[in-house]
């Protein structure tokens, strides 16, 4: 439970710091969308957030889809993980075109 708890907390870490540094309105809308997909996927319990330690876009969305994907270790369901990466991929993906 312990492991899950901290993988969550670094899940919605990095989603909030996408989201906080994202280059448009938009793609921060995006990422914003795909927390709250991770909340509602965890009845909305969240635990506390940890520290983000870059800056970098292509670290935090590496991070992030490492952390969305490992939830399914934890009992999360695979379709629901797959959907949340879909939609990070795509707010990626905003985030980044010209």
């Amino acid at each position: 439970m312990l492991a899950h708890a901290v993988l969550l907390a670094e899940a919605r870490t990095y989603l909030g710091a996408l989201a906080d540094r994202a280059s448009t309105l938009d793609s921060s809308l995006e990422y914003e969308r795909v927390l709250l997909q991770v909340d509602w996927l965890h009845g909305g319990r969240v635990p506390p957030t940890t520290a983000v330690p870059t800056r970098d876009p292509r670290v935090l969305y590496t991070i992030a889809c490492t952390a969305v994907s490992n939830l399914a270790a934890h009992g999360v369901d695979a379709m629901e993980i797959e959907l949340c990466l879909a939609m990070l991929e795509e707010a990626h993906r905003q985030d980044t075109q010209p």
